[in-house]
């Protein structure tokens, strides 16, 4: 069968195929929110100076980046009814996709924050701050900057990753392109318009990610002043407060 610029241009802008692109949306930033959330949590328990802690963060860790996402998504939806827990596939994807990113995220947090100089914790402690107050005001803000660009790239992964929600029937745009290849037999023209969409998703999010890098990349104080310390000076300007 020939190439049809007719049928593409048709697909393209189907109402069909912009559903199954708004699906992998919503999709990816459902599950990147709920595996972000996981990756903190597992990232200071890994952190943590309990060791069972720490073992079970390493343990989640090295168990969901030893296996593939397909696999996971399979077993989640096919087995977990198993042993009586019913998913559908919504709530699969989403628990699969999260979980996975979980893992990913808590060694990109920890990378974060083990990248702020040991003596900012020091000089918080020796301040009177707490855990809390250090995190929130000294490390995060430091950590921040380091986080942020593979956090971007993270998710320009889980926008194309959510394509394998597929094999367990997730109506998200690569789904929606396989049943209308099946239907209309234009196969090359339909996949060429899923990638089309696909690479539109990321550039957008890569414009996004890039204005995120730059906010976070400026200085914490007003340049070109002396105060090269800014985070500092809101430690003593909190702890004069609280005195």
């Amino acid at each position: 069968m020939t190439w049809s610029w007719e049928h593409f241009f048709q697909y393209l802008f189907s109402g069909y195929i912009v559903e199954g692109a708004w699906t992998t949306v919503w999709l990816a930033v459902v599950s990147m929110i709920l595996g972000c959330s996981l990756g903190v949590v597992l990232a200071f328990m890994k952190m943590s100076d309990r060791r069972p802690m720490r073992l079970i963060a390493n343990t989640y860790i090295w168990l969901w980046r030893g296996t593939p996402l397909l696999v996971q998504l399979v077993i989640i939806y096919t087995g977990l009814p198993q042993i009586g827990i019913r998913l559908g596939v919504v709530e699969s994807a989403i628990l699969a996709l999260s979980l996975h990113e979980g893992a990913y995220f808590a060694e990109i947090v920890r990378a974060g924050v083990m990248s702020v100089n040991k003596g900012q914790e020091d000089a918080s402690k020796a301040l009177g701050m707490t855990w809390a107050q250090q995190m929130r005001i000294v490390t995060i803000p430091q950590a921040i900057r380091v986080i942020i660009p593979p956090l971007g790239n993270q998710f320009n992964l889980m926008l194309k990753t959510t394509s394998l929600a597929s094999v367990i029937s997730m109506e998200e745009l690569l789904r929606h392109a396989q049943q209308l290849a099946q239907i209309e037999f234009r196969v090359l023209e339909v996949y060429l318009v899923a990638a089309c969409w696909y690479i539109l998703l990321t550039t957008i999010w890569a414009q996004v990610q890039k204005r995120l890098e730059s906010h976070y990349e400026k200085p914490f104080g007003p340049a070109g002043k002396p105060e090269a310390a800014p985070s500092i000076n809101k430690i003593a300007d909190i702890t004069s407060t609280q005195a």
